[in-house]
């Protein structure tokens, strides 16, 4: 029984030291301070004896009766800013912004803001407005509406930097200052902003046009390709047509140019034929007419040569025979003439009639042989006749030929008559030897070369003047340069004989 008794006041004892416990024990939330006062206490950073106690982030025992606890929020508050402001050129404007403030963490903050707004939480926020509001009524008439407007940045720093030792000693930490708008009741930002407005809207309006004019050129090139492409087409299907028209009328023509190929080739043939049938009648007149009448007239040549060749023949023949027959009767009278004489000398009895007789055979003799001699004349003229006519007619078919001969018949004389320069020369050097000599008597001997070259060119030169003047000669004689036939060639005799 005792036993149960003492358990029992142990246990209402347990619960009364776990009440008490749960009584003084207070625990500070992290966005919470506590603030307990009722005994002196010293904290780190604080003055001595401030009389009261912070706690942040932890639990403390707390006597209830002798310490009270207090609490200090340490959230974001914040106020919005509606200040009416006078710029540096005295424009009234209107700043609309907004301040977010908290309690600050280190306890001098802490103590600061739990002496002023302990009690007075809810009246932060207007005592923060009212600290802003004249600051920026200081700074605001400090500036000017341009510059409000391109720096904004610098009105906010000026502000929390003047509001700074205020809100310091106040205990507050200024989190974030925004300058949401400037409104001017006057209209002086918005006549301000005119120029750059009609700046703008003229840019605007160049940009739109150029943007016009850049899609009319595109709507253009592209209606231009877009002709262009119906140009092509229709050139092709035009082309496609006439390529078709082409290939019917051709269709249609294939008979017609079959027809007329045909009747080409038909042509052709025939064309063929009457040629090979010309060329054989020319053929045939060849083979029947010109070589008959050449055959004839080489044939006629032939024998008027072989006939000039007889007559010639015959008439030296009867020269010879009446010179010989003359030089005999001569003898022969002579001979009696001196048998006369003699027989007449002998007798002595006719003296001048055998002188008479002698005189008489002698001119008989003469006249024999004058006789003899005119008969020979006369036979060798018309042998020499001949051989001109003859010459006349070989020089007509062949001069170079003639030339040659005659100058070929009297080479010796010609070769004498270059080598007499060398007669009366009676000592003569030569350089090189035996080759010099050689050389010189090659000389000599090219002189006729030479003559041969040089009658060739006079036989030319006659030959073109003659045609010149006669219009080509006559009778088949080749012309001299008076037109006449040229003479014969005069034999030269060489040592004692004939050439």
């Amino acid at each position: 029984m005792i036993v149960g008794v003492v358990a029992g006041v142990a246990v209402v004892a347990v619960l009364v030291l776990i009440g008490l416990f749960k009584l003084m024990w207070r625990v500070a939330e992290p966005n919470e301070a506590l603030i307990i006062s009722g005994s002196k206490h010293r904290t780190e950073g604080l003055e001595e004896g401030m009389g009261f106690r912070i706690v942040t982030g932890r639990g403390t025992l707390v006597l209830p009766g002798v310490q009270v606890v207090r609490k200090l929020s340490l959230d974001l508050n914040e106020t919005e800013l509606h200040v009416d402001c006078v710029t540096h050129q005295g424009i009234p404007l209107k700043v609309r912004g907004v301040v977010i403030f908290k309690v600050g963490d280190d306890f001098v903050s802490i103590a600061n803001a739990a002496r002023r707004f302990l009690d007075q939480q809810k009246l932060m926020s207007e005592r923060v407005h009212n600290v802003f509001a004249g600051h920026l009524r200081s700074i605001v008439g400090g500036l000017t509406v341009e510059d409000m407007i391109r720096d904004r940045e610098k009105l906010t720093g000026q502000t929390r930097a003047a509001c700074g030792t205020e809100m310091e000693k106040l205990g507050l930490i200024v989190d974030s200052l925004q300058i949401h708008e400037i409104e001017d009741p006057t209209g002086y930002i918005q006549n301000l902003a005119m120029p750059h407005a009609a700046a703008v809207q003229r840019d605007a309006r160049i940009a739109q046009a150029e943007a016009n004019r850049l899609a009319t050129e595109a709507e253009q090139q592209s209606f231009a390709r877009m002709a262009e492409a119906t140009r092509d087409s229709e050139i092709l299907q035009a082309g496609y047509q006439a390529e078709r028209d082409k290939a019917a009328a051709k269709a249609r023509q294939a008979g017609p140019l079959a027809d007329a190929g045909a009747r080409q080739e038909v042509v052709v043939q025939e064309t063929r034929v009457a040629e090979l049938e010309a060329h054989r009648r020319e053929q045939q007149l060849q083979a029947d007419v010109r070589k008959p009448a050449d055959a004839k007239a080489y044939e006629k040549r032939t024998l008027a040569e072989a006939e000039r060749d007889a007559r010639i023949s015959a008439a030296q023949a009867k020269a010879k025979e009446t010179e010989l027959a003359a030089a005999a009767e001569a003898t022969r009278v002579k001979t009696a003439a001196g048998a006369e004489a003699e027989a007449t000398k002998t007798r002595g009895a006719a003296t001048a009639a055998a002188t008479r007789a002698t005189g008489e055979a002698e001119a008989a003799a003469a006249q024999a042989k004058g006789l003899a001699d005119a008969e020979a004349t006369k036979a060798k003229g018309l042998a020499e006749a001949e051989a001109i006519k003859a010459r006349a007619a070989a020089l007509a078919e062949n001069q170079e030929a003639v030339v040659a001969q005659q100058l070929a018949e009297n080479w010796p004389e010609i070769v004498q008559a270059g080598a007499s320069a060398f007669g009366n020369v009676d000592n003569m050097v030569l350089l090189n030897g035996a080759d010099g000599m050689a050389d010189l008597f090659a000389k000599a001997l090219t002189m006729g070369g030479t003559g041969l070259g040089l009658a060739r060119q006079l036989l030319a030169s006659m030959n073109q003047n003659g045609s010149n003047s006669n219009g080509g000669g006559g009778n088949g004689a080749s012309p001299s340069l008076n037109g006449s036939v040229p003479p014969p060639v005069q034999k030269v005799p060489v040592d004692g004989g004939e050439s």
